[in-house]
């Protein structure tokens, strides 16, 4: 049987243990993102005017908004449904993927947003969304 030698416990290791030196790494990049964060919001900057020139870039999504009278307006404008379906027809050739977003108000008939929803179906107009408020409980 071999005997333990009691010298063994005292042999030099060739490696590095190095799971204490990341684990302070990753607390001094913890603490540096925090530091950092917290000292950039605190800054307050008085920033430049834009020039009174009109942007030349256009907002793609168009609204479509129908008022609880049941007013059709096309972004800010009052159209009929003919005139909404000439118009779209128009943004779909000049871009044929453009969105469009429909807010209706609680109080008008089912059938207005049917009948718009309808049109944009026949329109082939596939990107829409129904804009809804957030319920707060």
């Amino acid at each position: 049987m071999r005997r333990a030698n009691p010298y063994d416990d005292y042999k030099v290791h060739d490696e590095i243990n190095v799971v204490p030196m990341l684990d302070l790494a990753w607390n001094l990049l913890l603490v540096f993102m925090i530091v950092v964060t917290a000292s950039v919001q605190g800054i307050s900057v008085n920033l430049p005017k834009a020039s009174a020139a009109a942007s030349k870039i256009q907002a793609t999504t168009k609204a479509i908004t129908i008022t609880s009278d049941g007013t059709i307006y096309l972004d800010s404008a009052p159209v009929t449904m003919g005139e909404l379906e000439s118009r779209l027809r128009q943004y779909k050739a000049a871009d044929p993927n453009f969105p469009v977003v429909i807010r209706g108000d609680e109080k008008i008939e089912y059938k207005k947003i049917i009948d718009v929803l309808d049109l944009l179906q026949r329109l082939d107009i596939n990107q829409l969304a129904l804009v809804t408020q957030k319920l707060v409980k």
